[in-house]
């Protein structure tokens, strides 16, 4: 599972910049998913093969001193709780400011891996006067320059270094895994009661699993797999607007370590922003999705509230709509065998595989019938497409003059694949190749 790396510090010492260095290294296997929460960003980084997680934690803007100290010093206690290793940055143009110190009191209390990161040294004069730093005492500093990238590499590899070992679990690995995710205060405490609250007797619970995640083995009503529950964890006193900050980290975490994510949704406040933003990382992680519409038992209803809801929904997440919608109750138990059945469908959707043959036959009659548009007097040859070896359903065409396929001929080739196969609820990737 992937590692979360938190980078901590006062405004404007180049966090956002270093964020932006991490995240966009190798644009070709990363994404960034801005606006998870109104002032954070969150994204991925690969550095020698290993996967982990960036939190930007800057955007704090008031006008009290006083209260500006305390915002800081609470928010970077939320990350350094959730994170496995904290960049803690500072400026060193500036020196130690009296933030600096409040921050690093922090951190010296935590028991986590701190990288004290100097920025902005882009010359001998400032690799010199970063020695002040070492005053923290947070041990050795780590110069680099943000906007440059110089410094940055090395960073990298000590990350690498000291992150946390996974333990080891075992697990059989063809369970699948499910994660109950969304807002806070959706049921999900309640759904977990509700699928294992009964017979406890069949619920194993596996040691080693990560403090942020709790994994439970089901094993009733002719299923078998794992729940991961990120509810109900640690209750925080006096959390306010850092509330959807805090679950978050916690859906990143969940969200990376499942197959398929089961997503709760209030039926009686519809869905909102940070549900869709919440989709979003579950569709960037290429994880199979299941939307639960709990709560619906306190919906007034007619016989048309299910389709108007559901193409409510369908709207908000466009394009990456086929998606399978369950009206539920956590508390009533409604439809809840439905949920276990169609999360189990979607994991066996998420690991199939069709054969080039039989994909080549229906999408070269697709692609004869409707050819790609030309651009600039281009026209686009598309030869043939296999399905790639990858743990979520990916395609590549392979063409003359990839460069000229446009992105809604890719969501084209796409709906096709769906018309035809049974992905639903899963994420598809349309690579185009040259041939």
């Amino acid at each position: 599972m992937s590692n979360i790396v938190a980078i901590v510090g006062r405004p404007n010492v180049g966090k956002s910049t270093l964020f932006n260095r991490l995240v966009e290294h190798r644009a070709a296997i990363i994404h960034e998913t801005s606006g998870v929460t109104r002032d954070r960003h969150y994204g991925k980084c690969n550095w020698e093969g290993q996967d982990f997680t960036v939190i930007d934690t800057g955007g704090y803007v008031v006008n009290s001193d006083d209260v500006f100290e305390e915002e800081i010093r609470k928010h970077a206690t939320l990350a350094i709780q959730e994170a496995d290793v904290v960049i803690f940055l500072v400026d060193v143009i500036s020196g130690i400011t009296d933030l600096d110190d409040a921050i690093a009191g922090i951190l010296r209390k935590s028991k986590k891996q701190v990288l004290l990161v100097v920025n902005k040294v882009d010359n001998t004069q400032r690799q010199y006067d970063a020695n002040v730093f070492y005053g923290l005492g947070l041990g050795d500093i780590y110069t680099i320059s943000s906007i440059s990238g110089s410094g940055t590499g090395e960073l990298l590899d000590k990350l690498i270094e000291v992150f946390p070992k996974e333990p080891e679990v075992e697990e059989e690995e063809d369970i699948p895994k499910f994660a109950i995710v969304g807002r806070p205060n959706v049921g999900k405490s309640s759904l977990i009661n509700a699928l294992v609250g009964e017979e406890r007797n069949i619920v194993t619970p596996i040691s080693g699993t990560t403090r942020d995640s709790i994994h439970t083995r089901f094993n009733k009503f002719g299923h078998d797999f794992f729940l991961i529950d990120t509810a109900g964890l640690r209750k925080k006193g006096k959390v306010t607007e850092n509330i959807e900050f805090y679950s978050v980290m916690r859906s990143i975490r969940a969200i990376e370590d499942s197959d398929v994510c089961l997503l709760l949704l209030d039926a009686t406040r519809g869905i909102e922003t940070q549900d869709v933003n919440i989709l979003n990382l579950i569709e960037k992680n290429k994880k199979g999705v299941v939307i639960l519409v709990n709560k619906w038992d306190l919906v007034e209803k007619d016989h048309k509230a299910v389709k108007e809801y559901s193409d409510a929904i369908k709207e908000r997440i466009a394009p990456f709509s086929d998606v399978p919608i369950i009206f539920t109750s956590a508390v009533t138990k409604q439809r809840i065998l439905k949920v276990m059945e169609m999360a189990i469908e979607v994991y066996e959707n998420k690991k199939r595989r069709i054969s080039t043959s039989k994909l080549n036959e229906y999408m070269q009659e697709v692609i004869a019938t409707n050819h790609p548009p030309s651009v600039k007097g281009k026209f686009v040859n598309i030869k043939y497409v296999s399905q790639l070896p990858t743990h979520s359903p990916s395609f590549a065409f392979y063409c003359n003059l990839p460069q000229y396929v446009l992105e809604s001929y890719k969501r084209f080739l796409e709906n096709k694949i769906r018309e035809k196969y049974n992905f639903h609820g899963v994420p598809i990737q349309i690579f185009v190749r040259k041939k």
